[in-house]
């Protein structure tokens, strides 16, 4: 379902030469599977799911979602694209503040390819136990549910492809079980693929499949 090939991403330093950031040889997660991807600061984690999701695209190498290569889109058809086929749970939620639980995540439908369903963001609302704050701004949310709401929204557009950029690192130790079963129960329930990034041990050990970014990426090994 998700391929990547040579992939390679740099930045331009401050002095004009090339900083490395990722150099992935290859990279593939299967139709409805789920891994987490651990790595410390640094070491490229969020820069590859911009990559897999394109909102960044990279200097060389073939990204495939579902057989399609966005590495070759411009970048008005990687948004629609992403749009379309991919969820993204963002660390620091994104949530709209001067909007509801339930509008931001129809705002997040409008994106799609359908029109916003009103009745399928309640019902993920509800799913993620939110079914009593559909008209609660972000302000008036707990960290924990606003990152359901964040969740919920990644979910409108039934995507193939669900990533998550350290998910749990806002909530305290006691609430990352809950919104990792959360995540993987949800993505299970929609036969969504679910790759999680995490720099957390006790998030790691949830899956049955882990991959360390340090070993997958080659940048990082040369650094």
């Amino acid at each position: 379902m998700l391929l990547l090939t040579d992939v390679k991403k740099s930045f331009t330093e401050p002095g004009g030469g090339r900083l490395p950031i990722l150099d992935v040889p290859r990279f593939a997660v299967g139709e409805g599977e789920q891994l987490a991807l651990v790595g410390q600061s640094g070491c490229g984690k969020t820069t590859l799911l911009h990559v897999i999701s394109g909102i960044t695209r990279p200097d060389s190498g073939q990204v495939q979602i579902g057989g399609r290569n966005i590495a070759q889109l411009p970048e008005a058809g990687r948004d629609q694209f992403r749009a379309q086929h991919i969820g993204y749970v963002f660390q620091t939620f994104n949530l709209l503040p001067g909007f509801s639980a339930l509008e931001n995540v129809l705002l997040g439908m409008s994106f799609g390819r359908e029109r916003a369903d009103r009745d399928r963001a309640k019902q993920l609302l509800e799913r993620v136990g939110l079914g009593a704050r559909l008209s609660h701004k972000p302000s008036m949310l707990s960290v924990g549910e606003q990152q359901r709401v964040s969740v919920a929204r990644a979910l409108a557009n039934r995507p193939k492809l669900l990533l998550a950029d350290e998910p749990t690192a806002s909530v305290d130790s006691g609430h990352q079980k809950q919104i990792i079963d959360l995540i993987r129960d949800t993505c299970r329930e929609q036969k969504v693929a679910l790759v999680v990034v995490t720099h957390s041990p006790e998030v790691a050990g949830q899956f049955e499949r882990v991959e360390h970014l340090e070993q997958l990426n080659r940048a990082v090994a040369k650094s």
